[in-house]
């Protein structure tokens, strides 16, 4: 733009008049265009110094820059250089009113027009169409005089664009019956039509026409029909157009772009994305979220990157998308210089964008910075206050998590959950109970989600008669029959020890999954329903459809081991990656030592554990170290023994697991030794907790803890029963 501004000035314009006038033109548009008032208002002053500026077309274009711009003094300036009634400058007037948003004045100002053109009819039909005066400018259109090609589209525009699909394509139909020929945009606002209203046939009769024309080359009239396809699922169509089209512009692109997107075919996207030839803002941030979507953020960060290298302005969609990539990847320093970029927009205030940050930085760990981006956005909706409330509770901070939830001005189902799987995921389960009963006193509906989180909540404390409960509640909502409700339930039956019922749930489920077949599995497993637990397992892989995880071959390793099924649990353990695919983790090979064990091959065990790729658990140790006590082989214990400490120096819980082992070896004198070592390094055990429920409320008791309001009268009791006891 530089260079064409000294190209201005190098112009003399009392040789080169007419050179020096149509490039002053093609500026002022230009830097209307652009939104560059400060360049414009410095070459206005230059025009005024040349005498130009009272050029009639430059001072109308003059006129358009300031008012695109609301700069209304220097617009008032201008008018007063015309003397009399100027239709050019009262259409231009007319049509800036009309993006204010002033139809009034631009009533007015038609009202006054002691004549009008189909520019003047046009602008106030349209803009009363735009803000949905459909009535007032259906008025005018009947009253036009001037009902050409340009009036008629205007009118059917606005219609489809307000989803009055309907009125739009009537309109089409009058203005077929009429003799006006459509254009380019007519076709493109019936086509766009006739995709809101989903008429497939339709949309083939439109394009009928559009070829008897001569219109189906038009490059935008394409992009409609491609859009049109896409809308009704007729991808093989859409790719047809798309191929068939000799001129092909961005927006061609992005539409078959956005196709393979939507698709989830990420590598025939790439390929599209990489081959066109132009690329627009859309397109950049189509490609980055899917990536950011699909679990690629590296991908994402790396197009990101790229599009800034190529001089793109990422919008508000693009900055969401790389911000929840970059929370994936807990890349904090990363966030940062996107959060330095957002600010350089001027987008930071956004509450969109403001979320993501949000969650950006308390999936880093930093809440802080993420509270901070919180208190910045000024209109907050329920999705700042969720994604806050969501990073507090991810990073352990409950208490400012439910400050932070009783001052939601409306709380809506999102909320209630983000608070509820706050305290399931930080293992709070009374809090959990509580929440939802609040929830429950105040009128809130709870959702799936809802009641699989305080299910789990149940399953967690074994409250039998609270799950109960909930069971009637979702049976009376409707939701028994939900693969996810149903898999909750049959986990919450087995964890609370009623296996009957949770038997009952399983097979009423009219729909399984691989998570519902392995909560069954493992309820049946650690229920001490070993055998029932294979046999399910073993019809699973016969009748279902769905492969097994590491969660179910976990629970059924358990069980072949308290079975003594060792050859058929060692035939299990090396089907999983021959048959299944699935590499065994530490916890599967500290279940084959547990097996191997407990039937006495100890020295299997022991050369197992050697052969294992991964590094053994400290409890596959202690598996084998219990049954040579069991099995009486010292030799082998002392080799566990001295591998357990080994392990303990790297791991605090191996000095509780090594204490235990020796307490119920009666080795009292090696406990007090590890508890002595515990003391000096600073570890501490975590407090024992159990718990009762009386009365529907759930009373918990910690180790060493005097908080229960009825503390006096529990150690009463407790004391005199001990004091019967030593009298027996």
């Amino acid at each position: 733009m530089n260079g064409a501004l000294k190209s201005l000035l190098a112009i003399n314009p009392t040789k080169s008049f007419k050179s020096y006038v149509e490039t002053s033109i093609f500026l002022l548009k230009d830097f209307s265009k652009q939104g560059s008032i400060t360049r414009g208002s410095v070459l206005h002053g230059h025009l005024i110094k040349t005498g130009i500026s009272s050029e009639r077309y430059v001072t109308i274009k003059l006129l358009i820059m300031y008012l695109n711009h609301r700069r209304t003094s220097e617009a008032d300036q201008i008018l007063k250089d015309f003397n009399g009634f100027d239709m050019v400058v009262h259409n231009c007037l007319i049509s800036a009113n009309v993006d204010w948003g002033n139809l009034d004045e631009a009533r007015k100002l038609f009202d006054e027009m002691p004549e009008r053109n189909d520019v003047s009819w046009t602008a106030l039909i349209s803009g009363f169409l735009k803000c949905g005066r459909v009535e007032e400018s259906m008025w005018y259109f009947e009253r036009n005089p001037f009902q050409n090609v340009v009036s008629w589209t205007a009118a059917i525009s606005g219609f489809a664009k307000h989803g009055l699909i309907g009125k739009a394509l009537k309109l089409f139909l009058e203005m077929l019956q009429s003799g006006v020929r459509p254009n380019d945009v007519t076709f493109s606002s019936v086509v766009q039509a006739a995709a809101g209203l989903g008429d497939f046939t339709l949309g083939m009769s439109i394009l009928g026409l559009i070829i008897k024309v001569g219109f189906d080359d038009n490059v935008s009239i394409s992009n409609s029909l491609i859009t049109f396809s896409l809308r009704l699922g007729k991808l093989d169509l859409a790719r047809k157009i798309f191929h068939r089209m000799e001129k092909k512009d961005v927006v061609s692109w992005t539409a078959i772009l956005d196709m393979y997107v939507e698709m989830g075919d990420l590598r025939e996207a790439r390929r599209i994305f990489d081959e066109m030839p132009e690329r627009n803002e859309v397109s950049w941030s189509a490609m980055i979220a899917r990536y950011s979507q699909s679990g690629c953020p590296e991908d994402a960060v790396k197009l990101f990157s790229q599009m800034i290298r190529s001089g793109f302005s990422p919008n508000i969609s693009c900055f969401a998308s790389i911000t929840s990539a970059l929370a994936n990847l807990e890349a904090l320093q990363a966030g940062m210089n996107v959060h330095a970029l957002v600010v350089k927009s001027g987008i930071e205030k956004d509450v969109f964008i403001g979320s993501s940050l949000i969650d950006l930085y308390c999936s880093c760990g930093n809440s802080k910075d993420g509270r901070l981006v919180f208190d910045l956005i000024q209109e907050k909706n329920v999705v700042c206050w969720n994604s806050m409330i969501t990073g507090y509770s991810f990073n352990g901070q409950l208490e400012d998590a439910k400050e932070l939830f009783d001052q939601i001005p409306k709380k809506n189902i999102v909320s209630w959950n983000s608070m509820v799987s706050g305290y399931l995921e930080n293992e709070q389960y009374d809090k959990v109970l509580e929440v939802f009963n609040e929830m429950l006193l105040l009128g809130g509906k709870p959702d799936k989600s809802t009641f699989s989180s305080v299910l789990c909540a149940c399953a967690g404390i074994a409250s039998l008669e609270k799950g109960k409960n909930l069971h009637a509640k979702i049976v009376k909502l409707g939701f028994q029959n939900d693969i996810f409700m149903g898999t909750a339930l049959v986990d919450m039956y087995s964890k609370s020890g009623n296996i009957e019922s949770s038997k009952q749930v399983f097979n009423r489920m009219p729909y399984k999954n691989d998570v519902s077949w392995t909560a069954m599995i493992q309820g049946l497993s650690e229920s001490g329903f070993a055998e029932e637990s294979l046999i399910l397992f073993e019809e699973m892989e016969r009748t279902s459809s769905c492969a097994p995880n590491e969660l179910i071959f976990l629970a059924v390793l358990f069980a072949c081991s308290h079975c003594g099924l060792v050859d058929k649990g060692l035939k299990y353990f090396n089907s999983m990656e021959k048959v299944y695919g699935i590499k065994p983790n530490e916890r599967h090979y500290t279940c084959v030592v547990d097996m191997l064990s407990r039937s006495g091959r100890l020295s299997e065990a022991e050369k197992f554990i050697a052969s294992m790729p991964c590094q053994p658990e400290v409890n596959a140790w202690a598996a084998l170290l219990s049954g040579c006590k069991t099995y009486r082989d010292e030799r082998i214990a002392e080799r566990a023994a001295k591998k357990i400490w080994e392990l303990a120096e790297k791991k605090s819980g191996g000095y509780v697991l090594l204490s235990n082992i020796y307490a119920s070896a009666g080795r009292w004198v090696d406990v007090l030794n590890t508890r002595k070592l515990m003391k000096e390094k600073g570890l501490k055990k975590s407090g024992g907790c159990s718990w009762v429920e009386v009365r529907n409320k759930v009373h918990y008791f910690y180790s060493q803890d005097g908080t229960h309001s009825q503390f006096p009268e529990i150690y009463g009791i407790l004391e005199l029963l001990n004091s019967e006891m030593l009298i027996i």
